[in-house]
């Protein structure tokens, strides 16, 4: 399979009208979208290190949910991330594919994954996405009644965070959770709008947070990376399906309590 199929049969499953209109997904740098796709190294971030780790590596394409190229790049040489990581990729011969919101958007994908991290099944989608057809983006389920500082420690162990950020009454009992994954602080009015009791997010905002907590939403924020990588294993087996390739995670996660 090359690379454009291979795009191609991610986009059946994932398609750009799931994208946010702000975004940028899809292929991101291929010096020839007609080689084949044999190994796939699979990263929420397409940084330098692992575009290098898939060079010197031999992948021949880098599979991620982050987008590679996102606020836009004006030049292509080594003094900035963007035109360092082009030069990289297209030098080794190492494709780049991103997909973004449209995977946080899609069934099986970011937000699916997360509360299934945490052994819930989904309800139902919240979080009207600013796309055309109004899709829903985040994800909801019901549980047995526990408190927040509960709730609060199982997100903690499922992710495998060094700490999570919880604001509001720990004591508060929860039932209906709302998630986002990644930056989900635009989708705290719908989470209070739809009677959620408690909502995970990766950010949600000093503010926003505090705000929230005053109407009753207890909000626990596990970080960007712990939020996201959930959906890692389901780029993983996509890769083995749909490309038939060998598969490989890299822990792009660059941040750490020290």
């Amino acid at each position: 399979m090359t690379v454009r199929e291979f795009h191609e049969h991610l986009s059946t499953l994932y398609p750009k009208t799931l994208s946010e209109p702000w975004d940028n997904d899809g292929i991101m740098v291929s010096s020839d979208p007609d080689a084949a796709v044999k190994r796939v190294l699979v990263a929420l971030d397409a940084t330098s290190r692992v575009i290098g780790f898939a060079a010197e590596n031999g992948f021949d394409c880098v599979l991620t949910h982050h987008p590679m190229l996102f606020r836009g790049v004006k030049a292509a040489v080594p003094d900035t991330p963007g035109g360092r990581r082009i030069l990289m990729a297209a030098a080794a011969g190492v494709s780049v594919i991103s997909l973004h919101t449209r995977l946080d958007a899609g069934e099986g994908g970011v937000n699916d994954c997360l509360l299934r991290a945490l052994g819930f099944e989904v309800r139902g989608g919240f979080g009207v996405s600013e796309a055309s057809d109004g899709h829903l983006l985040g994800r909801w389920t019901e549980t047995a009644p526990m408190t927040g500082e509960s709730f609060a420690k199982l997100v903690k162990q499922a992710l495998g965070c060094d700490a999570v950020r919880v604001t509001g009454d720990p004591a508060k009992l929860i039932r209906r959770i709302a998630v986002c994954g990644g930056d989900g602080k635009d989708y705290i009015p719908e989470a209070l709008a739809g009677g959620f009791d408690a909502y995970l997010t990766g950010d949600a905002g000093y503010n926003m947070a505090e705000d929230a907590a005053e109407d009753g939403l207890f909000t626990v924020e596990a970080g960007h990376y712990h939020t996201e990588a959930p959906v890692l294993p389901r780029l993983c087996e996509l890769a083995r399906i749909l490309a038939d390739a060998e598969v490989c995670l890299y822990d792009s996660s660059a941040y750490r309590i020290l």
